[in-house]
């Protein structure tokens, strides 16, 4: 049984940081991509970052790109998301989430596996 358990939300103001963490238990960590989703209120889910098993490359979403950071500790499996110069459009629940497969993917209906999330107000 897969758990991912997000961390690290909070309320920041404009141009402030703020790092989320995910731990995961029962996962196939480093065998699948994993990634962030965020949802604001009355919006679409939003594919904000992804990292590739193994190398570890990294993809952004246009919106998070220069100012988030995608990273991940396998010997922990910890996963994170540094998130710098925020802006109040990055207001949201963020998700942690592990893919259907080892293809890296910003697409929500592509995870499978879900955090219970963590909001961030900017």
């Amino acid at each position: 049984h897969v758990q991912l358990v997000e961390s690290g939300g909070g309320s920041v103001q404009a141009g402030g940081s703020l790092r989320l963490s995910c731990a995961s238990s029962g996962s196939i960590y480093d065998t699948m991509c994993m990634g962030w989703v965020r949802q604001a209120p009355g919006k679409d889910r939003e594919g904000v970052a992804a990292i590739t098993p193994g190398r570890g490359r990294r993809y952004y979403g246009d919106s998070v790109k220069g100012r988030f950071t995608i990273s991940k500790d396998n010997h922990k499996d910890i996963l994170y998301l540094r998130m710098n110069n925020l802006k109040p459009e990055d207001t949201a629940s963020y998700y942690c989430a592990q893919a259907k497969s080892f293809r890296t993917t910003l697409t929500p209906s592509l995870y499978k596996y879900w955090g219970q999330g963590t909001q961030v107000t900017v």
